[in-house]
């Protein structure tokens, strides 16, 4: 046992996996290794006849044992990579979507060398709002979730990029946020409806959180609540940053619409679907107080 060299184990790892019909068994194999050697996946594959240790291999083992049961790999390390950084993730909070960085992409080109202060609704492990900061220098943010975990994990990785001066992390709910406002709040609410939760992959189901998933019975519950408190914390012309399930663009853009936001950019995943939208808070008419007080 001992002796096993490292395309050894790779080869039992992936078979096992196969076995567990996963799909990814040979670079799952490849990135559990890696983590289970504290070496990166080319100087595992570079030399495929290094012998591993007993105690290594009984640690990888345990590695696939999750994975064969469905476990996503970021749970499993602990971490994901997110806009070219890596984020720290448990099972506490969503694993970051490649749809996501598309939102952070076209709103960091929209607020290049301005300074806003934004809001990001439900964050998570704060990927969106620290990766916007990280690009947007003179902003600053507040990220707020009602899970206590979600947001200690928000406030590690806001001290693992040296964002911790420009960011605050509370565990509240949206609707308790008064007497601010903001130039961008950013949100990737639940969408997903109840009666489709079971639907979803074992890894998804099984292991992510169903409370930053279930959108209630037509998936909207969550994206109607961030939109009607975002018209009282946004500014005049502010912005609005959802991500959205597949196929619910019509009754986003319908209920934006009547709570007089205008939308000024979609957002197409890898597949062509509409999964982000921006829009602007525009104001059709200013009471007489507000403009004795303007």
């Amino acid at each position: 046992f001992e002796l096993m060299i490292t395309f050894e184990v790779l080869k039992i790892g992936s078979n096992l996996l196969r076995e567990h019909r996963i799909q990814s068994n040979l670079i799952d194999s490849e990135i559990l290794l890696s983590k289970t050697l504290n070496k990166s996946r080319e100087q595992i594959l570079t030399n495929l006849n290094e012998k591993v240790d007993e105690n290594k291999i009984f640690k990888f083992k345990n590695y696939i044992k999750r994975r064969c049961r469905n476990e996503p790999i970021a749970y499993i390390l602990e971490e994901k990579e997110f806009w070219s950084k890596k984020f720290k993730v448990t099972s506490d909070v969503l694993i970051p979507r490649p749809e996501t960085e598309l939102l952070v992409e076209q709103l960091t080109n929209n607020f290049e060398g301005k300074k806003i202060s934004i809001l990001d609704i439900g964050t998570g492990s704060g990927c969106i709002i620290i990766s916007l900061l990280c690009n947007l220098n003179q902003s600053y943010g507040l990220g707020i979730d009602i899970s206590k975990k979600a947001i200690k994990i928000a406030r590690d990785n806001a001290i693992k990029h040296n964002l911790f001066h420009k960011v605050k992390f509370k565990n509240k709910s949206f609707e308790s946020v008064i007497n601010k406002k903001f130039d961008l709040i950013v949100s990737n609410p639940p969408y997903i409806k109840s009666k489709d939760f079971r639907n979803l992959s074992d890894d998804i189901k099984k292991y992510e959180p169903r409370i930053a998933l279930d959108g209630g019975n037509d998936g909207l519950d969550l994206i109607k609540k961030v939109i009607y408190k975002s018209k009282n914390i946004l500014k005049i012309n502010g912005t609005l940053a959802l991500e959205i399930g597949n196929g619910q663009i019509k009754k986003v853009s319908k209920i934006l619409f009547d709570n007089d936001f205008r939308i000024i950019h979609v957002i197409k995943d890898y597949k062509e679907n509409v999964r982000c939208i921006i829009a602007n808070l525009i104001r059709k008419w200013i009471t007489i107080e507000e403009e004795i007080l303007d």
